[in-house]
């Protein structure tokens, strides 16, 4: 298969949907030899909000030592394959092309075929294995115990803060979610989570406690040093950041901490388009309200104009409520997935319009003076980032 055949073949296996559980991806793993040399040290990070954040972070560190690194995230926003880089650099179409082909043909008779997750992990494990990473960072999809990541084994296992999100899969309490989260704990290797709320810190000791897993609460943030991620709450990342790599056995110093911190880069976390528009996938409460902690910082005493959308499963109304107090005015959009909300359904006290598209609402938007936020799912992030810079983007279930 080429490139563009590949990918849709991929795509096409959404149809399989989500599937938690560890059986399906460990036999893809074994079989495709997918899984790490023994001498590559892997680093799992789990939660609800800051994951993606704390991998970049972790990567930029671990980069700055110049070890040679592979990064698995998810989704993506624009092209697929900004879910797998080693060294900072997307894996290549060929490469990608002849990774799926390999994996299809694996697949092709498995009673139980694997979900375009599992594929995309083992695709991920096995381009990091050929190009010789002596560090694989790894964001979980959704939960941990479960999660097809934690078939991986880990030597450090991050968690950053935990919030009521993915109920429909993980449970409805704090309780029942942090547990989840937790379970990438692997027996006897460190566990290191970000402060957590009472419900959740209790839920984590149980889970490290079982697996005899030294557990250790960064509560600090990390001081002095200028990152380039807005929000204090990256400073919260950035510490469990350090922390994961010293875990690992990597030696820090303040110049190489000052570097990587002051050049890691990750897309949608308050990123500012020109002058008008900040980006930032706050689709939840708890990140809602770092979103708003940090437009209070950056534009003091400013409302905003708030062009939001969100999918299915998602507390959508409390994420409006917080996002209210410094709305100017709501711009309601679709979003371009399969589990997209109706923006007719959102319900808020402030003034409101709703738009069939994405592309009217930001055209509105670019005329107004005022600043504008871009919120609520990453797939809609991902949208618009196709359409200010003219790209084709194709956004996924998962």
């Amino acid at each position: 298969m080429n490139y563009k055949e590949a990918i849709d073949w991929l795509y096409s296996t959404q149809m399989f949907g989500i599937k938690l559980g560890l059986e399906n991806p460990t036999r893809l793993l074994r079989d495709f030899l997918a899984f790490p040399k023994h001498t590559t040290k892997v680093i799992h990070v789990a939660g609800t909000n800051g994951k993606g954040s704390t991998c970049a972070l972790i990567d930029s560190l671990s980069r700055g030592i110049a070890v040679r690194t592979g990064l698995f995230t998810s989704p993506h926003l624009i092209d697929y394959r900004e879910r797998v880089r080693v060294g900072g650099i997307d894996i290549t179409e060929e490469k990608t092309a002849a990774l799926l082909s390999e994996l299809r043909e694996l697949v092709t008779d498995w009673e139980h075929h694997p979900t375009f997750f599992e594929l995309s992990l083992a695709l991920a494990m096995r381009h990091f294995r050929d190009c010789e990473c002596e560090l694989v960072i790894l964001e979980t999809g959704m939960g941990g115990r479960l999660d097809a990541t934690t078939a991986v084994p880990a030597d450090v296992c991050v968690l950053t803060p935990i919030a009521l999100d993915h109920t429909k899969w993980l449970g409805s309490t704090l309780t029942e979610i942090a547990e989840e989260k937790a379970g990438i704990a692997v027996p006897k290797k460190p566990l290191l989570s970000a402060d957590q709320e009472p419900e959740a810190r209790l839920a984590i000791e149980r889970v490290a406690n079982e697996a005899q897993a030294p557990l250790t609460f960064i509560s600090n943030p990390l001081l002095g040093y200028t990152i380039n991620l807005p929000g204090e709450h990256q400073k919260r990342n950035a510490a469990l950041a350090c922390e994961a790599m010293t875990a690992c056995g990597y030696s820090l110093n303040y110049e190489i901490v000052h570097t990587a911190l002051a050049k890691v880069q990750w897309p949608g976390r308050f990123e500012a388009i020109g002058k008008h528009l900040i980006l930032d996938a706050a689709h939840n409460p708890h990140a809602a309200q770092a979103l708003v902690n940090t437009w209070n910082f950056e534009f003091p005493g400013k409302k905003a104009q708030i062009i939001f959308g969100a999918v299915e499963d998602k507390a959508v109304d409390s994420v409006l409520e917080i996002l209210a107090p410094i709305a100017d005015h709501f711009h309601f959009v679709p979003v371009n997935s399969v589990r997209g909300l109706s923006p007719d359904s959102y319900e808020v006290d402030a003034t409101s319009t709703v738009y069939e598209n994405l592309a009217d609402a930001l055209k509105v938007v670019n005329r107004m003076a005022s600043p504008a936020i871009l919120t609520g799912s990453l797939f809609l992030l991902g949208e618009a980032k196709g359409i200010i810079n003219d790209l084709e983007t194709r956004s996924t279930s998962q």
